[in-house]
C-alpha cells in the first residue's frame, strides 16, 4: 500500500495557508481556486473537498486573515484601560497591520462579513465590541454609537486604502497625517455625542 496522494492528505487549513502564501507573493488577485491548486501542486477539483468553490475559498481566507489581525491587536492592547488611548492605539495597530501585510489587509477588508454567518459574526462582534466599549465612555446613545462606528470604519479604512495605493502625495509623511486624522476623529466623536 502506497502513501496517500497529496490531494487526500490535504486539510482545509492547508488550502487557506496556501491561499495566503499566494496572496503574499502576488497580491489579492492570486486568491483563486486554480492559482491556489497550482501552488499546492494539486488539481483544482481537489480544493472543492475542503472549501465550497471560489466563494468558500474567499470566505475561509478572509476569516483567517481577520483572525490574524485580531491576534496581532489583542496582546498589544492588553493593559490599556483608558478608552481614548485604546481607540488611538487600535487605529495605529490597524494601520501597522495593513503596512506589514498590505495584500492580506485588502483581502480581509474587501470581503463582506455577513451577520448570518456565525464565524463572520464572531469577527463582527469582536471588532465592534472593541470600538463600542471604548466609545461607551463618551456617553453615546445607541444611535450615535452606530454613527460613530460607521464614521470610524470609513475614515480609518479609507485612509489606509489610499495609503496602500500610494494615493497620498503632497510631500508630507502620511504617518503625520494619520496622527492628525485620528485626533480629529476623537473631536468628531465628541461632536456626534453633543449634536
Amino acid at each position: 500500500m502506497g502513501r496517500p496522494s497529496k490531494e487526500h492528505s490535504l486539510t482545509p487549513q492547508d488550502v487557506v495557508t496556501g491561499a495566503i502564501a499566494c496572496i503574499d507573493a502576488e497580491g489579492p488577485t492570486a486568491l483563486g481556486v486554480s492559482r491556489v491548486a497550482r501552488y499546492l501542486g494539486i488539481k483544482p477539483p481537489a480544493i472543492y473537498k475542503h472549501v465550497a468553490g471560489q466563494a468558500g475559498l474567499e470566505r475561509a481566507v478572509a476569516l483567517a486573515l481577520w483572525e490574524q489581525y485580531l491576534d496581532y491587536c489583542r496582546p498589544r492592547l492588553d493593559g490599556i484601560e483608558d478608552g481614548r488611548d485604546r481607540l488611538l492605539q487600535g487605529w495605529r495597530l490597524t494601520r501597522e497591520f495593513a503596512q506589514q501585510h498590505p495584500a492580506r489587509y485588502r483581502v480581509m477588508t474587501g470581503f463582506i462579513l455577513e451577520p448570518a454567518d456565525q464565524a463572520a459574526m464572531a469577527v463582527i462582534q469582536e471588532t465592534q465590541q472593541f470600538i463600542a466599549q471604548a466609545l461607551q465612555l463618551h456617553g453615546l446613545s445607541d444611535t450615535k454609537l452606530i454613527d460613530a462606528m460607521r464614521m470610524i470604519n470609513a475614515t480609518i479604512n479609507g485612509f489606509i486604502g489610499l495609503e496602500l495605493g500610494e494615493n497620498l502625495p503632497l510631500g508630507r509623511a502620511s504617518s503625520d497625517s494619520f496622527e492628525v486624522m485620528i485626533e480629529a476623529l476623537m473631536v468628531a466623536i465628541e461632536h456626534i455625542r453633543d449634536a
